[in-house]
């Protein structure tokens, strides 16, 4: 399978839980650019599960549209768990949402370090109120990255709305 065909296939799976239950769904992205919306919105019928999504690429972006306290960035750093989950939770009351998907990362080339090196990318995830956060180390390059976090994200978001919404 492509990758075209995996995203797509997560998507739909997604979509049709989301259907199942009755559920919107945003998403809070910086690293992937839109990049998770694009492959939700891909599925024919998506207008009834998703009505927006928002690209925080700044952390200035971050603070104005989905809330994410400054001290929080300082703190912890827009590439943290603590971040990505105050974004989810961000995103999903700025859009009225059920389930909100946020990520936050370092494709690359630059702009890793020793503790958080290029491929680092955390994840968060709000459903119904609901917060969970992960991180994980991608390798290979910035479009590989990149891709690599937005199926794992589908693939969470998967996991999540069928454990937590049951």
């Amino acid at each position: 399978m492509t990758v075209a065909a995996d995203s797509l296939q997560l998507a739909t799976e997604l979509g049709q839980l989301l259907l199942r239950k009755k559920y919107s769904i945003t998403t809070a992205e910086s690293c992937t650019g839109g990049g998770i919306a694009y492959w939700l919105t891909a599925v024919p019928g998506s207008s009834a599960y998703v009505d927006r999504g928002f690209i925080t690429y700044s952390n200035k972006a971050k603070q104005q549209l989905l809330a994410v306290r400054s001290a929080t960035l300082l703190q912890f750093g827009a590439v943290s768990e603590e971040t990505v989950r105050e974004m989810a939770q961000g995103a999903a009351k700025a859009a009225n949402a059920d389930m909100a998907i946020a990520v936050s990362g370092i494709a690359g080339p630059d702009g890793g370090s020793v503790y958080k090196p290029v491929g680092t990318v955390c994840f968060g995830f709000c459903l119904n109120g609901n917060l969970a956060s992960s991180q994980l180390v991608f390798a290979g390059d910035r479009a590989q990255i990149r891709q690599q976090a937005i199926d794992y994200a589908l693939k969470q978001s998967i996991e999540l709305l069928t454990a937590l919404a049951n």
